[in-house]
């Protein structure tokens, strides 16, 4: 969202645009399904299966639009980025809800900066298509032990006049239309070997594992530092919201639960045992199971022993893994990615888990949509887990041919397969 211009600039014409949004927000929020969905998104969480819930993200909405719905109107920058997040969740609600839900409010960005981990990605790039999506050849900046020392610890700071200056701005244009809440960080994406492979690169982190594994090591006690470092300075400042509502929690959905926010909670000093935490390793896809435990498990436990819940996982296939995953305390979900084996995935979690299956976006890209064999597929793998608890989160969707109406039709295929399964 581009906050470059002033925010108290915005014209009394863009206002209306973004007050005319959010009125049609806040009727499909006072909608009694979205109280009925979020039960139902909680007893998930909590362990006590209901249907599979079914959430959309990460769409593709270059190829989306339809009859102009999510052409913005607005000529202020930031007020333009809000306008944009409003259409997509009104296009979204409109073509394919699945089980989404909407609350009546919208969250001011409170003013965080920090001042990074000393390190940037340097690489050679060939862009693939509108989106950014790009090819990429790390070029190593991480070559002895010399150079961990380019990995730094983030200095946290916060601006609380800027803070309310956002805070007061959104609350004259959204005021008695929806709640305005100040939002810090309501939890964090923690991928440490994400920034390592790119800072070490592919092939050498990989032989590094083997020839000098004591390097790696000594890399990622390093860089998980400073991550807990940055974790203690918003927890002490303040900075840190609930995420156990409409927020996404790691690569899967929602995160209502019953068992958040933890005892002894405090409203106006959020910790992070009150929030859900998350963790994945996605570049150990064919890293056998000790090593996977050996150079990513034991430095994701630390982080992820700080939080009340915990998720695990994204791309990378974990059915073979669910044994060592056990060690994490917390651990609440697993990314059951399109390269897993459910059956396998579903006997060695024996239901003690969220299942956060990810269907193959792959289908919505074909030649040809194929709906009878994509329903024929979903009923399949729904039959296999049976008696779980299952999100099915369609994701990672590159492209849907410019027919956004194949997406419209999968949510609709989902929420007819996901009722079936649950009467079944």
């Amino acid at each position: 969202m581009d906050r470059t211009a002033p925010v108290d600039t915005v014209s009394e014409r863009d206002k209306t645009v973004l007050r005319r949004l959010a009125e049609r927000l806040a009727a499909i929020a006072a909608l009694p399904v979205q109280g009925e969905r979020a039960a139902l998104w909680r007893r998930l969480n909590d362990l006590d299966p209901v249907k599979p819930m079914v959430w959309i993200n990460e769409i593709p909405w270059h190829e989306m639009d339809v009859d102009g719905e999510l052409q913005p109107e607005a000529d202020h920058p930031w007020a333009r980025g809000v306008e944009v997040e409003l259409r997509r969740t009104l296009y979204q609600w409109e073509h394919m809800p699945g089980d989404m839900v909407i609350e009546p409010k919208i969250y001011s960005p409170l003013s965080i900066h920090d001042s990074g981990f000393g390190l940037e990605e340097v690489a050679d790039r060939v862009w693939v298509d509108a989106r950014g999506v790009a090819s990429r050849r790390f070029h190593p900046q991480i070559r002895d032990e010399r150079d961990l020392k380019k990995i730094k610890t983030p200095v946290v700071t916060y601006d609380a006049a800027a803070s309310e200056r956002m805070y007061q701005v959104m609350l004259d244009i959204f005021g008695g239309i929806l709640d305005v809440e100040r939002q810090g960080v309501p939890g964090v994406w923690f991928a440490p070997w994400d920034q390592m492979v790119t800072w070490w690169g592919v092939q050498e982190v990989f032989v590094d594992l083997i020839e000098r594994p004591e390097l790696v090591h000594a890399a990622m006690d390093r860089l998980v530092d400073a991550h807990l470092s940055r974790l203690d300075q918003w927890e002490r400042l303040g900075l840190l919201s609930l995420n156990d509502r409409n927020i996404r929690v790691g690569s899967g959905g929602y995160g209502y639960t019953s068992e958040l926010p933890r005892s002894g909670f405090d409203p106006g000093h959020v910790r992070a045992v009150d929030l859900w935490g998350c963790a994945t390793a996605q570049i150990f896809v064919g890293v056998s199971p000790e090593m996977h435990e050996e150079f990513a498990l034991r430095y994701e436990r630390r982080w992820l022993e700080r939080f009340g819940l915990a998720y695990y996982g994204c791309c990378e296939p974990l059915h073979h893994k669910i044994h060592i995953l056990r060690s994490i305390p917390n651990l609440r979900k697993i990314s059951i990615s399109p390269w897993a084996d459910v059956e396998t995935a579903v006997r060695e979690t024996d239901g003690d888990y969220v299942l956060s299956y990810k269907p193959n976006p792959a289908v919505l890209a074909a030649d040809e949509w194929n709906p009878e064999a994509v329903r024929r597929s979903l009923r399949e793998e729904l039959a296999k887990m049976r008696g779980c608890a299952v999100e099915v989160i369609m994701k990672d969707i590159s492209t849907v041919r410019y027919e956004p109406q194949r997406l419209w039709e999968w949510a609709k295929i989902a929420a007819e397969e996901t009722e079936r399964a649950a009467a079944a």
